[in-house]
């Protein structure tokens, strides 16, 4: 039996994780739950998966989640909290599914422990690739990505040699606003912004999506899990989001991976990797999925990639400055404080004034996070 906790328990990744869990309660355990302000599904969750330890985004959440509890489960919160259901369990794998760059730390500490990591915190790859992938690798922890993108570039380079890979190509649905101008992009709301034609996701990576910032942390965190440079990662717009992603061999070979769009599908992989075991995803008819389109990317049409390849290219710090200041401009943007468009315009004047630094260590990237943060909130 396999031992799982699960950080970001009631997100959309953590839901659908333990809908896969569900499915299999023969097969798998909950060792850890760690949540940030859902406490009543968190409180649902921990009565149907009985994990030993549980944490919370902050104390007064923790007081009022403990009568809700069973006697004997071990109550945590904040940034301790994470870190100890991510490393103080028995669990065999931890499911990293919490939002935004507060999921570096914890993750470090489950790779310290020697834990397997079933990656959907892109984040935290973004903003301390090198630091994860160094430490994952002294530690002998396996990395596999969760990402739908990520598990398709995966699964299509099993068995292949990487010095044989010509490119990898991420797919992008274009999000929310795929058929709109820049000048329609104007006037948009936070409602507009929040209807993915896709997917159902949670609020930041559907905005995230929409924005294409979403696509720029897929291909920062690609070059850190295989190890190719930018110049080998390509993203192509494809509206039906039935090709997860594919990579293009040197003898002119292409392998992709196909798919309904079903988050369940890449996380089960994760969970059961290598073998596959049978999903309750719909099974994809191409008859009836009739005909695909692509669309090359247009970086004009989306300046945050644009800007996330530069960031990835130029390395050290300034991923991490892109990203906290696209969280903190997300925000911004949810609470209705600025339009959708100012979102890359404060993340292009925050760059515009961060003073880089190469092969940064942990304290560099937090102090480069929370420069870039303050930042953010005042332009």
């Amino acid at each position: 039996m396999k031992k799982i906790s699960v950080l970001g328990s009631t997100g959309s990744i953590g839901t659908q994780t333990l809908d896969v869990v569900s499915k299999y309660r023969d097969s798998f355990q909950i060792e850890g739950l760690a949540a940030g302000s859902n406490i009543d599904l968190l409180a649902q969750q921990v009565k149907e998966f009985r994990p030993k330890k549980v944490s919370v985004a902050t104390k007064e959440l923790a007081d009022r989640i403990r009568p809700d509890l069973p006697e004997g489960t071990q109550l945590y919160y904040g940034q301790e909290g994470l870190i100890e259901v991510a490393a103080a369990t028995d669990a065999d794998m931890v499911v990293t599914a919490v939002v935004g760059s507060m999921g570096l730390p914890s993750t470090l500490a489950a790779i310290k422990a020697g834990k397997t990591i079933g990656l959907a915190n892109k984040e935290t790859l973004v903003t301390a690739g090198h630091l994860v992938m160094s430490l994952a690798e002294s530690r002998g922890a396996a990395i596999l990505p969760i990402d739908s993108e990520h598990s398709a570039i995966f699964q299509c380079l099993n068995g292949e040699r990487r010095q044989d890979v010509d490119f990898i190509t991420l797919t992008a649905s274009g999000g929310s606003f795929r058929n709109l101008s820049r000048d329609q992009l104007e006037h948009v709301t936070v409602e507009d912004a929040l209807k993915h034609p896709n997917w159902s996701m949670g609020a930041k990576i559907t905005i995230d999506s929409a924005t294409m910032v979403n696509k720029g942390l897929e291909v920062i965190e690609a070059h850190w899990l295989f190890g190719l440079p930018y110049e080998q990662i390509h993203v192509l717009l494809h509206p039906e989001s039935i090709i997860h992603s594919f990579v293009q061999y040197r003898d002119s070979s292409i392998i992709a991976q196909l798919g309904n769009p079903d988050m369940r599908v890449p996380i089960q992989y994760a969970l059961t990797y290598p073998e596959r075991w049978p999903s309750p995803s719909q099974k994809l008819s191409l008859a009836e999925a009739g005909k695909l389109q692509f669309l090359e990317m247009d970086f004009d049409r989306f300046p945050c990639l644009r800007m996330a390849y530069e960031c990835g290219k130029m390395g050290g710090t300034a991923p991490t400055v892109f990203n906290a200041a696209n969280e903190v401009a997300v925000s911004r943007f949810l609470r209705r404080e600025i339009s959708f468009l100012q979102i890359e315009n404060i993340i292009e004047g925050v760059l515009d004034k961060h003073q880089n630094t190469p092969e940064p260590a942990l304290e560099a990237i937090e102090e480069s996070d929370r420069l870039a943060r303050k930042l953010a909130a005042s332009l």
